[in-house]
């Protein structure tokens, strides 16, 4: 048997496995409750028999192929990362420590094959109250030691070339980057009351972003819902909250290409949000003037970097499309982990992480779906309730915009 068919066989059989471990597990707790013990005995092999032993370093040494469909990375991703992270992971214990690579290996596999933490702890031979920890903790590393460097805000040079490139790429000018929302599946909170209670009447959290044309998040958020109000989620987000407020660093008022017409830098999103100086959204309505449809093809091309972003990366961090079982204060970390850790494969440039392929793109005049379409389900969208209180300014500015676009060929 092959790496490839050893991988497929183990998960698809771990499981199953792994209820029958929970239930002699629970039977040796009650045979021994008077003499408490360190490690279940099932485990104790841990340092010979786990996954991480028996495949993982395996693939690591001998098939970089599969060693990133269970890691999502290529071996030289992985020992970057490791670098980074090593000195947060650092655990002490008298008894041996789980190292640093075990754990950052036991959080990949949650993250990217979205395994439940009982399948983990048999894989691995480690305590399930354990593995839990790990993930969480490893987590919260990954966020706080790459967020800094690997989802900052673009500085107003940085955010020049991000308008520029979505200027070459779509025929828009002056956007700063598209952005929506997408709802993450989790259990209910223990009284939550609706503050996770969508309009599907499911239990969420709201994963606010803003992504540049390579697909790259420049701005995340993620927020619970409150029924009464949900479209304040977005007005209440840190990164919303600037650009309603009109405080958002961007840079000065440039003129469009071609033109002595002075124009404010801005982002773009679906219907569902706001009308605003520095926010553009497609006209509503159906049968609209032609300049109106050129227009609205214009911000959907690049409305659609978004969609595609958040497709790669619910594509790659399956996690995000199950229903995940943990306190919000614990979801919020495993959200914030894939996005930050998306970044970092995109910065790397990590082939296997992310081709043009992946993406929707254009072959000659034909549309081609991106590959993500065809192995996960799109996420969920997030969709405000809100009253677009659009200023006389707004307005006049996006007749502006669309007499421009009318005017090129896109």
């Amino acid at each position: 048997m092959n790496n490839a068919e050893y991988v497929t066989d183990f998960l698809r059989t771990v499981e199953k496995i792994a209820r029958i471990t929970n239930i002699a597990n629970e039977l040796y707790k009650k045979l021994h409750a008077s003499k408490r013990r360190w490690v279940c005995p099932v485990n104790l092999t841990r340092q010979e028999e786990s996954f991480f032993k028996t495949c993982i370093k395996q693939l690591k040494e001998k098939d970089e192929e599969h060693f990133f469909k269970v890691t999502r990375m290529n071996v030289s991703s992985f020992n970057i990362l490791l670098s980074l992270l090593k000195q947060r992971m650092e655990r002490f214990s008298n008894r041996k420590a789980i190292d640093p690579e075990t754990r950052l290996a036991v959080t990949l596999l949650f993250l990217a094959q979205g395994c439940n933490f009982h399948v983990i702890s048999w894989a691995y031979k480690i305590a399930i109250s354990t593995v839990r920890k790990i993930i969480y903790e490893t987590c919260d590393a990954i966020w706080n030691e790459l967020h800094v460097v690997y989802i900052s805000p673009p500085n107003l040079s940085e955010l020049k070339g991000i308008a520029n490139s979505f200027y070459v790429k779509t025929g828009l000018p002056n956007c700063l980057g598209a952005i929506d929302g997408k709802h993450i599946r989790i259990t209910s909170p223990r009284n939550s009351g609706c503050l996770y209670n969508n309009y599907n009447k499911t239990f969420s959290v709201v994963l606010m972003a803003a992504c540049d044309s390579n697909y790259v998040f420049t701005h995340v958020d993620v927020a619970t819902l409150e029924s009464q109000s949900d479209g304040g989620i977005f007005a209440r987000s840190a990164f919303g909250s600037k650009l309603l407020g009109g405080t958002l660093q961007v840079p000065c008022d440039t003129n469009l290409p071609g033109t002595s017409t002075s124009f404010p830098y801005y982002y773009v999103g679906d219907s569902s949000f706001p009308l605003k100086p520095n926010l553009m959204r497609p006209f509503p309505g159906r049968h609209l003037a032609e300049d109106k449809n050129k227009f609205n093809l214009a911000l959907s091309k690049a409305r659609v970097h978004i969609e595609n972003a958040f497709g790669i990366l619910a594509n790659r961090w399956r996690v995000l499309a199950t229903t995940i079982h943990a306190f919000p204060k614990n979801v919020d970390k495993i959200v914030l982990a894939t996005v930050v850790l998306h970044n970092f494969l995109m910065l790397q440039n990590d082939r296997n992480y992310f081709t043009l392929e992946h993406a929707d793109h254009s072959v000659g005049n034909q549309e081609i779906n991106g590959r993500w379409r065809e192995e996960v389900p799109s996420l969920e969208s997030f969709h405000p309730r809100t009253v677009n209180r659009s200023t006389t300014k707004a307005f006049q500015l996006r007749e502006k915009l669309k007499e421009f676009i009318s005017r090129t060929t896109l």
